[in-house]
């Protein structure tokens, strides 16, 4: 009996890493979708849909909704669904406040933790950026931008940091989306860059104030009344997901 207990715990272990799995590629998708802002605030997230897409049960989707509902990305209606969260102005607000008062604890700690190394990430990552202004390729503009904000807070070394940021990065893509003034970019290279160089001095209150500047910049390019555009479900993630394998 000593001997089997092992093995059932490690059979079980394994059977939930394998119905974890699917979960977690979906949540990666869908969150990834709403950060580089291809889904749109306002969309409905049909279980039948998703399932279909991902070729998975609606047990499976609910639970995935689920989770991106308590990370405030999602919000579901009784008897009408899921549906990719609309901040309001009010909450837009409060994100972008929220956004002021954790970064600003970031970056001192990034400030007083960041090597050499980091340095260079960041400026890599700032080049990136720019590559991807110069192509036109939006998505992955969005998707970088939000990247280098999570890199300092990783660079600051607090988890618990990370994941109130990583929330409301999230939430400022559907905010941007939402309520950006035209075609203006939220976020500007040159400001990160503003950020590194007071980072790499080192210069604690500057990378403060920098960071400051550049999210106050970030809120001046929106319009607090802008209508939500709409997007379909099949055209954002049938190429992610038609080389996944049915899961039930």
């Amino acid at each position: 009996m000593r001997r089997t207990a092992p093995t059932v715990a490690l059979n079980i272990a394994g059977t939930s890493a394998r119905s974890a799995a699917p979960n977690e590629h979906i949540h990666a998708e869908m969150f990834a979708a709403i950060l580089e802002q291809r889904l749109a605030p306002g969309t409905k997230l049909s279980e039948d849909t998703l399932g279909e897409i991902f070729g998975v049960s609606r047990t499976v989707v609910r639970a995935v909704l689920q989770r991106l509902a308590h990370e405030r990305i999602v919000r579901i209606h009784p008897n009408r669904g899921a549906f990719v969260a609309e901040p309001t102005p009010e909450e837009a607000h409060e994100v972008l406040q929220a956004r002021h008062l954790i970064e600003e604890g970031i970056i001192r700690l990034a400030a007083q933790k960041r090597t050499a190394s980091d340095i260079a990430d960041l400026r890599h990552m700032v080049a990136a950026e720019q590559d991807s202004l110069n192509a036109g390729d939006h998505q992955a503009w969005v998707r970088q931008s939000g990247d280098f904000h999570l890199k300092l807070a990783t660079i600051a070394a607090s988890q618990t940091l990370y994941a109130y940021l990583k929330e409301l990065v999230s939430r400022t893509s559907l905010i941007i989306v939402q309520y950006q003034k035209g075609n203006l970019s939220a976020c500007n290279c040159d400001e990160h860059t503003d950020i590194i160089d007071a980072l790499a001095a080192p210069d604690e209150e500057r990378a403060v104030a920098v960071m400051h500047v550049h999210l106050q910049a970030c809120e001046d390019k929106l319009s607090l009344n802008g209508e939500t555009p709409k997007s379909d479900l099949h055209a954002i993630f049938s190429r992610s997901s038609k080389n996944q394998e049915p899961t039930s």
